[in-house]
């Protein structure tokens, strides 16, 4: 098979689709590789790195889709990027398409074959493909918030873990899964007072047995959510439906009580955000206040860490990748139920019933398509 590792090009992201390590698997199994110069230049992967693994250096991103037949990406297709598309080819990539029916028009109209990272499962239930990013993304969410809390970037002036006689902050995480456990852990080891809600009574009996009295675990309600979140210092937002869009837990009253120089990171952002005052925001322009709340909603926080990111994230994408490469888009996903999953557009045909339902499109089974 012919792979396309284009350069990203959404705003501030470093991220590239492959590492020369992952594409010497392919080139070693007869694969070929097209790599638009510089892809990885900003994260210390050179064309030199890829070329010398076998992969071919193209000049443009329009060469790299014209020559492949899979295209191997970060980040959702840009506009410019869809329309590079062509029916058939294959494109594996997050794609987050529920708050997003714009992409989703596009994709439907390019008649390529989209299977996105975020609704890959595994046996255990998982995302192994969301997973290394929500991973980094729940960590940096406290190095963010910790971060917004200072005055200068209009919040409270308050450090996270406080001082000897002077109280720690209180930070309040929304979801007790992989970003919630991971942005409870930083918050922990910075000593802040930590308080997370989840729905699920088994993953609260989880999290107190691993963290035990360093972390307090409550029932998720509206009420336990609108007590917590209007006295917290910072509030983490870490729920997820997959594939779906992001409910919206909290509201426009409660962000109006909460304390002023408060902050609120919606790392749901992706899937349309948690809060109803969120919108999503970039690197380059991060926050924004309303009701003298400070909103962090970076839709592509790991992209701050890309070269941590690329690396984590290849290490989960490779073995799909291969499948892809080795038995083709329609076999693979026929071979395996958990890349099946992650079929959201077959061909001008939607196939993730919870972008269907978030949109009010039509939609088939992946299984019905692909004539299983």
């Amino acid at each position: 098979m012919r792979v396309g590792i284009p350069k990203e090009i959404k705003n501030h992201e470093y991220r590239v689709g492959m590492t020369p390590s992952a594409v010497r698997e392919l080139t070693a199994r007869g694969h070929e590789v097209f790599v638009e110069t510089h892809a990885g230049e900003a994260i210390g992967l050179h064309d030199e790195m890829y070329t010398r693994v076998g992969a071919k250096i193209l000049p443009n991103a329009d060469e790299v889709f014209a020559a492949a037949d899979m295209i191997v990406k970060v980040k959702e297709p840009q506009p410019v990027e869809i329309k590079r598309l062509r029916p058939g080819q294959t494109l594996f990539t997050y794609l987050h398409l529920a708050p997003d029916p714009e992409q989703t028009k596009g994709l439907l109209e390019s008649g390529a074959v989209c299977i996105a990272y975020e609704t890959v499962t595994d046996t255990r239930g998982g995302l192994p493909l969301l997973a290394p990013m929500s991973e980094v993304a729940g960590r940096m969410s406290i190095q963010a918030g910790a971060h917004c809390l200072e005055i200068a970037q209009g919040g409270r002036g308050q450090l996270l873990g406080g001082v000897p006689g002077v109280p720690a902050a209180k930070v309040v995480v929304l979801g007790g899964g992989v970003v919630g456990t991971n942005a409870a852990r930083m918050a922990m080891g910075l000593e802040a007072h930590v308080i997370i809600l989840d729905v699920s009574l088994n993953r609260l009996k989880e999290l107190d047995e691993q963290f035990g009295s360093r972390m307090h675990t409550l029932y998720s309600t509206i009420d336990a959510i609108e007590e917590q979140v209007i006295s917290a210092d910072l509030v983490i937002g870490g729920v997820l439906l997959p594939g779906a869009a992001a409910p919206k837990l909290i509201t426009r009253k409660m962000v109006s009580q909460m304390k002023k120089g408060s902050v609120i990171v919606d790392v749901a952002i992706d899937q349309g955000g948690c809060a109803e005052t969120s919108h999503a925001t970039t690197h380059a322009d991060p926050t924004y206040v309303v009701d003298d709340v400070v909103h962090y909603c970076v839709a592509n926080m790991p992209g701050g860490v890309a070269r941590t990111s690329t690396f984590a994230l290849n290490n989960a994408t490779l073995p799909f990748t291969i499948a892809l490469a080795e038995q083709g888009p329609d076999m693979a996903m026929k071979a395996n139920p958990h890349l099946r999953a992650g079929l959201n557009v077959y061909k001008n045909t939607l196939t993730y019933k919870a972008v269907a339902d978030a949109q009010k499109l039509p939609y088939k089974s992946a299984e019905a398509v692909l004539g299983l």
